[in-house]
């Protein structure tokens, strides 16, 4: 689960999520940015038969509730899944990519 932790893209807009830990638990210390820092109430990750699952839920001004369900996917690194936005009761296919650790 280590593998996580890293500053993630998503390909279709400038916003990322940040893991900067993962714990003994799943529960992960993460923050996500739009690109000002959104407030994230609810991070973790859990092993389904092999399958990184992560959840983040934000909860800010415009984000009431707003969750990220993805899904690790080690061929791509990336985090691959859905993006249920709130306030629009709508689901987003979404993906973020690994940006590469500055030197």
């Amino acid at each position: 689960m280590q593998k996580l932790v890293g500053r993630w893209l998503r390909t279709d807009s400038p916003y990322e999520i940040e893991i900067r830990e993962v714990g003994p638990d799943g529960t992960l210390r993460a923050g996500y940015y739009n690109p000002r820092p959104i407030n994230v109430a609810v991070a973790k990750v859990e092993d389904k038969d092999g399958t990184l699952c992560v959840f983040v839920e934000l909860h800010d001004a415009g984000y009431p509730g707003s969750n990220y369900t993805l899904n690790y996917n080690p061929q791509n690194d990336a985090l691959e899944g859905t993006y249920f936005q709130a306030t629009l009761k709508q689901n987003f296919d979404v993906a973020f990519v690994r940006i590469p650790a500055e030197r």
